[in-house]
């Protein structure tokens, strides 16, 4: 006897049989992928006497990876793809290499140069550039490959040999500016067609420019002087109008303290429509009136400033110090222009990064071989994180922002 079965039972039983067949295989495959992991709350530290770097996380302050041989890193920093999916490490001995954040490897690695001190990426995220202090000038780079695209030698007008670059920053329309330290010059250089970059050139903006920063919306360049008081500072809206000397002769009258350690221009701070500066050789740091760039107030300092950082949110400024006074960071309220906050996380205070939205700030002590990771409204120590000598810091959030 034939037993019928309507098209609806049909139906019903063909869905609840292919159901029932399915069930392994899709268990199977989700017990055997690997759980996704995003790049936004990722971050990389160095580890500046072992040349190693640490890919850490900042939702749970953990460390994901450890990475072996980048090569000389005691004056390491990096920048990020527009994805965040990699770093690119530059060392000082010349080395420029890529680490994968999610996978934690290198990619690739290329000793381009014999001393470096920095580099940058560009708007688009398909040029790296590497500033050099041996043999000299700017080299640029493909991000993918790490091939080649341009060589910028520093050569100057009165010298056989090539300046120190400094201060180099990326700039919106593909472009990159650099400072020449031997020569006293600031150099913009255009990308736009990687195959013949453009350069131009201007001379005599003051002596020794030591670093230089850009402000975020990628329009003014400033170099700082070590030669001499003042800053100088370049309108990328206006280059043909050249370099214009600001904030000259800030220290006049003053006798200028030993400087143990230059300060850091590229770890400025921008809050309240003003820029905030450590001051060269004192015990002091600048507000400058955003515009007309005249100076509007200082900050009676607790030695020294290296870096001056705002949080996210420009209300407080975390400023840290140079040797001998380096065991500690004041934090400095932006409406009273005043410290609200000493702490003395140990010696050798290298560097801060703060979280996106700055509720939380990292700190390396070297000397303590161990990162701190405060709460930036209560000031409580969150984490105590174990690393071999750590210094520069740096978070993938970085990647959306010009200049760093």
């Amino acid at each position: 006897m034939t037993r019928r079965i309507d098209r609806r039972s049909a139906l019903k039983f063909g869905l609840a049989g292919l159901g029932a067949a399915m069930a392994v295989p899709v268990a199977a495959r989700a017990e055997a992928r690997p759980t996704p992991r995003a790049t936004g709350d990722l971050g990389l530290i160095i580890e500046r006497a072992v040349g190693r770097v640490r890919i850490v996380e900042t939702t749970g302050r953990t460390v994901l990876h450890t990475i072996e041989g980048l090569g000389d890193l005691s004056h390491a920093s990096a920048v990020f793809s527009r994805d965040e999916r990699f770093a690119y490490v530059f060392g000082r001995d010349g080395g420029l290499t890529q680490v994968d954040m999610l996978e934690g490897r290198i990619v690739n690695r290329v000793v381009q140069g014999g001393n470096s001190i920095g580099g940058a990426i560009s708007q688009d995220g398909r040029l790296v550039a590497v500033s050099n202090y041996k043999p000299g000038g700017v080299k640029i780079f493909d991000a993918d490959t790490l091939a080649l695209v341009a060589d910028i030698p520093a050569a100057y007008e009165g010298s056989t040999e090539q300046s120190k670059t400094v201060g180099l920053v990326d700039a919106p329309e593909q472009k990159f500016v650099f400072s020449l330290y031997d020569a006293g010059e600031t150099w913009l250089v255009d990308m736009s067609d990687p195959a013949k970059p453009a350069v131009t050139k201007f001379k005599g903006i003051g002596k020794l420019p030591y670093d230089g920063l850009i402000t975020g919306d990628g329009r003014h360049y400033v170099a700082g002087l070590f030669g001499e008081d003042g800053l100088a500072m370049l309108d990328l809206w206006a280059p043909e109008n050249g370099v214009k000397r600001i904030l000259g002769g800030y220290g006049k009258g003053d006798k200028p303290l030993p400087v143990y350690k230059m300060p850091h221009l590229e770890g400025w701070a921008e809050a309240d429509g003003k820029l905030f500066l450590p001051a060269v050789g004192r015990h002091e740091i600048l507000a400058v009136e955003r515009g007309s760039w005249r100076e509007v107030g200082r900050v009676k300092a607790h030695s020294q400033p290296v870096f001056v950082m705002a949080r996210p949110d420009g209300r407080h400024l975390w400023v840290n110090y140079a040797h001998p006074d380096n065991d500690t960071i004041e934090v400095i309220d932006v409406k009273t222009l005043s410290v609200v906050k000493t702490l003395k996380p140990g010696p050798a205070v290298l560097h801060m990064e703060f979280t996106p939205r700055g509720e939380h700030v990292w700190v390396s002590v070297r000397d303590l071989d161990m990162v701190l990771v405060y709460d930036t409204r209560t000031f409580e120590v969150l984490a105590r994180l174990p690393m071999d000598k750590p210094s520069g810091i740096f978070f993938t959030a970085r990647a959306h922002r010009t200049g760093l």
